[in-house]
């Protein structure tokens, strides 16, 4: 009898869990940079909301490929991003956009231009302006 109440009470949670997918779809908004050393930006989109994250490979390991990803939990943060990027644009060689989990430097040479060294945790990449610009301008259309 009483494993019977029991199996009662379970059978609904069993088949709820089973009704609510916990799948996420993923889109990548924009591929700044192909080839060996991608930079991408994905939205993903589950049932909490939309996230975002950067996609890189990280420069610090040669022997392999080993891909990054900066996370944003939500559109504002990203906005955060798209607001140093273009901050540091206008900026002076040297300057450092600092967040809590990441860290942006604008580097200059006369010879290749504005470069952006992105370091998140162990992980560090390096994009040129054109790509900046790109990043910049699909983030403004969300």
């Amino acid at each position: 009898m009483k494993k019977i109440i029991f199996s009662l009470l379970f059978i609904p949670f069993a088949s709820q869990a089973g009704l609510n997918s916990s799948h996420s779809t993923s889109t990548v908004l924009v591929e700044a940079r192909s080839g060996e050393w991608p930079i991408s930006l994905e939205k993903t989109i589950d049932k909490k909301g939309a996230s975002y994250s950067l996609m890189f490979r990280d420069e610090q390991v040669l022997t392999n490929v080993v891909l990054d990803t900066l996370p944003f939990r939500d559109l504002t943060q990203l906005k955060y991003f798209e607001k140093a990027l273009t901050v540091l644009k206008t900026g002076n060689n040297g300057d450092v956009a600092k967040f809590k989990d990441y860290t942006i430097k604008r580097a200059e040479s006369r010879k290749e231009g504005k470069w952006y060294i992105l370091r998140y945790q162990w992980g560090l990449t390096n994009f040129q302006q054109a790509e900046a610009d790109t990043l910049i301008s699909t983030i403004r259309k969300l």
